[in-house]
């Protein structure tokens, strides 16, 4: 097989190798790869500051947002050669926490838990790869063209749930939300906010190219303004905030109505100062009773239910999404971004 491969702890040193293929395990389906996407986390990965390869190993297959079709899977799996197929990214840690071993191992406590493609674990960069038949989800077969968005989903579906979860403590009944970057995680935000019937609201800073477009097709409005001002203007019951810039989150923490709700998914870089008056945000979102919520990763209800959301989806609207597909032979044109980018793919099927 060949596979997309990294030493974690040096920079620029992703590569395509040829790897024995992968022999499943018990329990265990065989998989061909056909599209892995490209996000953030890989670019730290290849950058050095982030990422471990297996135990004993120095390199790690790289890769965590997969798709794939099944090719041999175990008798009385529920699973067929066919079927299209994405790999769960985290495993519970060995101890395992209180959380682990309730199967909310993206709540975990220690750190312990492993990555695919990301920590200890290969990924799913790879012409052909092995999952464990519970760590598998199953994709409707009309999304072979865009199921590689599954992943990212996942982390909106459990940022969604999150909402409503702590909204529930209270009467709750949002009408509006904000959401704060228009990359595929914002996106696919928006989304998930109008299936729930919301009036959605997109902010991000460019004024041209696709965001502002797909924003306008999900029946949503989109802004350029600054924070303040469109917090102001919309006065949304809920923001979700998808870019990681310092002044967007604090701008928001500091406009936030009365319960209002911040859910961060975004990752603020980190040696970079910026001035608040912090008391006058403590005071606020005392008397007001609002929240502000940090999530990370999923588990195995938020893929199932991003499942759900991405079948239910326009189909045409989750493609464009997608802005460029590259092939594997070509890959580190993928790590380059262009002015346009949302969502970039390696197709991992030689054609």
């Amino acid at each position: 097989m060949e596979a997309l491969t990294v030493a974690p702890d040096r920079k620029n040193s992703l590569r395509l190798d040829t790897l024995p293929d992968p022999v499943p395990g018990e329990g265990e389906l065989l998989v061909d790869g056909l599209a892995v996407g490209v996000c953030g986390t890989d670019r730290e990965i290849l950058s050095g500051d982030h990422g471990a390869p297996p135990p004993g190993r120095e390199r790690l297959v790289v890769g965590h947002e997969s798709l794939g079709r099944v090719r041999q899977a175990p008798p009385d799996s529920g699973w067929v050669p066919g079927d299209l197929v994405v790999g769960v990214v985290r495993r519970p840690d060995p101890v395992p926490c209180g959380a682990c071993a309730h199967g909310r191992f993206d709540m975990c406590r220690n750190g312990r838990f492993t990555e695919r493609g990301i920590k200890e674990l290969d990924g799913y960069a790879a012409t052909s790869w092995t999952v464990e038949a519970d760590y598998a989800v199953r994709l409707d077969p009309g999304l072979e063209h865009v199921g590689v968005l599954l992943e990212p989903a996942t982390v909106v579906a459990k940022a969604w749930e999150q909402v409503e979860l702590i909204g529930a403590r209270s009467w709750f009944a949002p009408h509006s939300v904000l959401v704060t970057g228009a990359g595929p995680i914002g996106l696919l935000a928006a989304l998930l906010g109008r299936q729930r019937g919301l009036e959605v609201h997109v902010l991000d800073r460019v004024e041209s190219g696709p965001k502002p477009e797909l924003v306008r097709r999900l029946g949503a409005e989109y802004h350029s303004d600054d924070v303040e001002r469109v917090m102001e203007r919309v006065r949304p019951d809920v923001v979700i905030e998808a870019t990681g810039a310092a002044s967007v989150v604090f701008g928001v923490m500091s406009t936030m109505g009365p319960y209002g709700m911040l859910c961060l998914t975004g990752l603020s870089p980190s040696g970079r100062t910026l001035e608040v008056d912090a008391g006058y945000i403590n005071r606020e979102l005392v008397l007001d009773n609002s929240v502000v919520v940090g999530t990370v990763n999923a588990t195995l209800r938020h893929y199932a239910a991003a499942a759900e959301a991405l079948a239910e989806a326009d189909r045409g609207w989750l493609d464009s999404v997608i802005t460029r597909r590259v092939p594997l032979e070509s890959f580190a044109e993928a790590f380059e971004p262009e002015p346009d980018d949302i969502k970039t793919i390696i197709e991992l099927a030689r054609h």
